[in-house]
């Protein structure tokens, strides 16, 4: 494998024309995360409303898919959902991002390709007002993310499964 430099990625912006390329990338981070747990039953379920997730949201504002490409093939993925909150003094006029996604197929991950997606994201974001992005990081990814600015939250969050 060449070198690979920010020279000879691609990144760009996913449209509607991607949106079944987005729910593979989507199935293989969650299989690879999950440790193939997920089953047929529930990957057709995942696959339905991911597809009427990605139609609602890509080309939107509230929504920023990317990928990184190298030699035509998809190397990296990552998108950012962006939610709109009542104001307070930390996020002035309440938009978040929540990066998620964040993925590398493994023969190209430790090359900066996640690093320039990720940097691409967040110059998205702040085109469009974000305020404040937030993740949770794997232990592989904590450290690329601490090189990008992001902070270890001081909030202890929490969440309810319904």
């Amino acid at each position: 494998m060449e070198n690979i430099t920010e020279e000879n990625i691609l990144f760009r912006k996913l449209n509607k024309n991607d949106r079944d390329l987005f729910v593979s990338l989507r199935i293989i981070f969650l299989t690879e995360c999950f440790n193939n747990e997920i089953i047929e039953s529930n990957k057709k379920q995942i696959e339905n409303s991911l597809k009427i997730y990605f139609d609602e949201h890509i080309g939107k504002n509230n929504f920023i898919g990317m990928v990184g490409e190298y030699n035509g093939n998809i190397v990296s993925t990552a998108y950012l959902t962006v939610f709109n909150y009542p104001a307070n003094p930390n996020i002035l006029d309440g938009k978040i991002g929540i990066l998620l996604n964040v993925y590398t197929f493994p023969e190209y991950r430790r090359k900066g390709i996640a690093k320039q997606l990720i940097e691409n994201i967040i110059k998205e974001a702040k085109l469009i007002g974000v305020n404040r992005i937030d993740l949770k990081a794997t232990e592989d990814g904590y450290n690329l993310y601490k090189q990008l600015g992001f902070i270890d939250d001081k909030d202890k969050g929490m969440g309810l499964k319904m």
